[in-house]
């Protein structure tokens, strides 16, 4: 927003050419918290009224926005006790150096020992910090433990991870306005998708509405609460197989005929219905790939 106030000039009308910087907008914005939430609500409905949400499909998707607290800061189990032991490995060896310091002439051994109690000192100190994150981690429900921002959580990119928030937000497919939004510390995607269907609905006024998404929201258990609440999703089923990979056949890559309750392979082989096998409420699909790549690979 900084920037764009000093580029945008549509941006420059709306503010009367006033530039503030970074500080000033993330001050405004958190100390008017309740009033921007109530002016997003009025703008919905203005956007209802004017009928730009003239279509019920909506395309939602996630974010992820680095937060203050860097990864040195952000504590898990593993990562608690692996800097534990690279302090100890530390502390030993200046204390092995201050050993063979006392070979060295008086004065200069001195000075050695000096420096080197400092840096065991300052060792000590931030293995006592350490030491407290882990209670405080021993009782928490948390498995992590940020020092700078409590809400942030650890996240994987595609790059490397960072320590942020995941924004959901529901976009208006035709006008591509936000809908709704939720800032979360969860950073996956695969529960959001009922929650904020359902938000993108009440926000439109609608009974049935149409939600597009992409492969990381597929969970069979939210599109089942999505069409409980009459919300049509459309998003495409992610690749679990590992079959691919090995230079097997997946199970997409099978025909299904319904006529005759039968898949066809690649290799033009039939497998017939035999029986049907349940694991964790759903059919073992794994069971049914196997079978499909053995039979079509022995072709």
């Amino acid at each position: 927003m900084e920037k764009e106030a000093l580029r945008n000039v549509e941006l420059m009308w709306l503010t009367g050419r006033l530039a503030p910087d970074f500080k000033t907008i993330a001050d405004f914005r958190k100390d008017n918290g309740s009033a921007i939430r109530a002016t997003c609500r009025v703008v919905i409905i203005l956007c209802r009224r004017l009928n730009l949400f003239a279509k019920s499909t909506v395309a939602i998707d996630g974010s992820k926005f680095k937060a203050v607290n860097s990864r040195d800061k952000n504590f898990t189990d593993a990562k608690i006790k692996h800097r534990i032991e690279e302090i100890e490995q530390n502390i030993s060896c200046y204390l092995l150096q201050m050993e063979v310091a006392d070979g060295a002439e008086p004065e200069i051994a001195d000075l050695r020992k000096i420096r080197l109690r400092g840096k065991i000192e300052a060792l000590k100190d931030a293995a006592r910090k350490i030491k407290s994150v882990a209670l405080h981690l021993q009782h928490s429900d948390e498995k992590q433990v940020p020092l700078t921002d409590p809400d942030a959580r650890s996240m994987k990119t595609r790059g490397t991870g960072i320590v942020g928030y995941n924004v959901q937000a529901a976009v208006d497919s035709e006008n591509h306005l936000i809908i709704a939004h939720e800032v979360t510390n969860n950073g996956s995607d695969r529960g959001q998708l009922h929650s904020m269907a359902t938000k993108a609905r009440i926000e439109m006024g609608r009974e049935k509405i149409e939600v597009v998404a992409d492969r990381g929201y597929f969970n069979g258990e939210e599109i089942v609460a999505c069409e409980k609440d009459e919300i049509t999703t459309y998003l495409p089923k992610p690749q679990t197989s590992r079959n691919p990979t090995k230079g097997l056949f997946g199970r997409k890559d099978f025909y299904y005929l319904e006529s005759v309750n039968e898949y066809r392979c690649p290799a033009d082989e039939r497998l017939i219905w035999r029986f049907t096998s349940e694991e964790k409420r759903s059919d073992s699909s794994l069971l049914l790939e196997f079978q499909l790549s053995k039979l079509c690979n022995k072709k």
